[in-house]
């Protein structure tokens, strides 16, 4: 015999979805239809708000957001680790001021860790409760139980609730992760913004939330959820862009240095490594070299803290003692000849 937590629920849940499971217009989250902080206007108003979050973004960047956000549609970023795509996703919900819900995402994720699940612990005790109380009214026992008080919201579910300040930033982190079977599930998610539940219906947000999705390209995600979304590659940003992320990040980094690190970076972009340096590794470099109180690149401090730019041995190795002192070189040759332009 079975007395597993399901099992025991199963007599409840077949009578409950026999009178209940023909609402078909679910239970719709009602939304503000005023929140706080609006949408930007146009492209420069969003290239204003992500300034203002100290997210230095150029202007293609900033037309997709800005496409997405008055749109309404997800927005698909695409590109390698540290170029800067999940903190998209921070900014506007800081600058929005939305409640940011973010659903990190890994193999084997699952409807009961991604969407939602049914708290079974306290769902027996009120049923032990009941027969206590000698309840004999199982229809009613089998509403109470498969109600909102027994049901844990996870991220997915979270952002069709409704929120005083508008929508939230929904932020779908490393989609590539997961399997094919999530990304199937996804479909009803992105396509019309709501989520079935089989034992209480169809769950709407009457306001879409605002969809971040970031993907590293591990492996390729299937053509029917790229479909529902606006598309965006993020690059790394070239060496001007990046002396200004620099700047705002890592403003305690002394000028020519930050000079050096970003124009050191961007030669290591060049090269066959096996895992290049993204923004946040320059930014830490910076920082790391700044609390050593370097104030100018040398062999010697590069060797000793290439741990902090590159993450795997293969390419220490390879840039380590000469590769890294000729690249130093051509790099201060090259800082000097354009202060000297200047």
């Amino acid at each position: 015999m079975e007395f597993t937590a399901g099992a025991l629920l199963r007599p409840y849940l077949l009578v409950w979805t026999r009178t209940n499971l023909s609402c078909e217009t679910g239970r719709p989250f009602q939304h503000r239809k005023d929140p706080l902080n609006s949408i930007p206007e146009n492209v420069e108003k969003t290239l204003e708000l992500l300034a203002s979050g100290n997210y230095v973004s150029d202007r293609s960047l900033s037309t997709a957001v800005y496409l997405s956000l008055t749109l309404g549609r997800p927005l698909f970023l695409e590109g390698e680790a540290g170029v800067g795509k999940t903190e998209i996703a921070k900014v506007l919900s800081e600058t929005l001021g939305r409640r940011l819900v973010r659903l990190q995402c890994y193999e084997g994720l699952d409807v009961a860790s991604a969407v939602y699940e049914w708290n079974y612990s306290a769902q027996m005790i009120e049923i032990r409760l009941a027969e206590v109380e000698g309840a004999a009214d199982r229809e009613r026992l089998g509403s109470d139980i498969f109600s909102d008080k027994f049901l844990i919201n996870r991220p997915l579910l979270q952002a069709l609730d409704p929120s005083a300040d508008g929508p939230p930033v929904l932020l779908i982190d490393e989609l590539d992760r997961t399997d094919e079977a999530f990304e199937a599930y996804l479909l009803e998610v992105l396509s019309d913004f709501q989520i079935t539940i089989p034992e209480i219906g169809t769950v709407r947000a009457e306001e879409p939330p605002i969809v971040i999705i970031t993907s590293n390209r591990t492996r390729e995600i299937h053509d029917a959820l790229k479909r529902r979304c606006f598309y965006y590659w993020v690059d790394y940003p070239d060496a001007e862009r990046e002396l200004e992320i620099l700047a705002l990040k890592a403003p305690q980094a002394d000028a020519r240095l930050s000079r050096q690190v970003v124009e050191f970076v961007q030669r290591l972009r060049e090269l066959d490594l096996f895992k290049v340096p993204g923004i946040a590794e320059t930014i830490d470099w910076a920082s790391a070299l700044h609390q050593l109180d370097i104030i100018e690149l040398t062999p010697d401090a590069i060797d000793d803290t290439l741990g902090v730019l590159l993450k795997y041995q293969d390419d220490i190795a390879k840039i380590r003692g000469s590769e890294a002192a000729k690249i130093l070189d051509e790099v201060k040759s090259e800082v000097t000849l354009a202060q000297a332009a200047t």
